[in-house]
């Protein structure tokens, strides 16, 4: 969708929008805050998993924004994915207008929008906005990442945040666990590292913690989609940390695999702990 014409954003084209991008965030969780969960209709798709007017509300500010504050860009969100024409092989905007639905649904806080930009296949600018705690993490690789605290719908506060080293071998240790998607593969990987303090949290919640350091992992070798991971991806790396599949290799986006998935990731607050 949106495809019309290629285009290549580096860097420095990111970080002029990244104000802009980070305003459509905070309007879309408030769009999200206004839905009255007691009430909203909740639908299925066709992989089981549901969809709410919040969803559909918090997609419909995104892309109205993006089309408007960059309309030579090509996006891909996940309320739109019969819309998609891969492989995106430039710049890209990747968007999960409400990751955690299950979460939202069941009353809890840790539901996010997310926002990446991706350029070859790489993301380079993340937004990761909490709207229920009122947070929002933000990074583009190469310039650093921070975490935005919200207030009245206005940011209060910014602070830079960094990962952190990996703790000495042998002491303890602590991974973000998915509250609504455990799998064998991951409790395996947990379990052969030995000390580990688990973190249960929902959504990309989990990347932002592993990006401030209060989190020294996050590792998911269960397939996902592209738009739960490349917003993460960008603010983690952006914060020090690093990204990649079991054995080590990077990570690609929008370039063609079936369904949008990631077969697996592993968040590394401290780089060197990846293989």
């Amino acid at each position: 969708m949106n495809k019309a014409k290629p285009s290549l954003i580096g860097c420095e084209a990111a970080a002029t929008l990244l104000e802009s991008l980070t305003e459509l965030v905070i309007r879309a969780g408030d769009a999200i805050l206004a839905v009255n969960r007691s009430t909203m209709n909740v639908a299925g798709k066709d992989d089981g998993s549901p969809v709410t007017e919040a969803d559909l509300a918090a997609d419909h500010i995104i892309v109205e924004g993006l089309t408007r504050l960059a309309p030579q860009v090509s996006l891909l969100s996940e309320e739109r994915v019969h819309l998609a024409t891969p492989p995106y092989k430039d710049s890209f905007f990747l968007i999960d207008p409400l990751d955690g639905t299950k979460e939202f649904v069941a009353g809890r806080n840790e539901f996010t929008v997310n926002v990446a930009l991706v350029t070859q296949g790489v993301p380079l600018l993340g937004i990761v906005g909490a709207p229920a705690l009122g947070l929002i993490w933000r990074g583009i690789v190469g310039k650093g990442a921070e975490r935005l605290t919200l207030q009245g719908g206005a940011v209060s506060q910014a602070v830079p945040i960094k990962t952190r080293p990996c703790p000495p071998r042998g002491a303890p240790w602590t991974v973000a666990v998915s509250r609504s998607h455990g799998d064998a593969r991951t409790e395996a990987f947990i379990d052969a590292r030995g000390n580990a303090v688990r973190a249960v949290l929902g959504s990309a919640v989990k990347f932002g913690r592993v990006a401030e350091g209060e989190v020294d992992i996050y590792p998911r070798l269960s397939p996902t989609s592209e738009w739960d991971v490349a917003a993460g991806h960008a603010v983690v790396v952006a914060a020090g940390g690093k990204v990649t599949d079991s054995k080590g290799s990077p990570l690609h986006f929008g370039l063609g695999r079936e369904d949008f998935l990631v077969p697996e990731f592993i968040a590394w607050g401290d780089p060197a702990a990846a293989p």
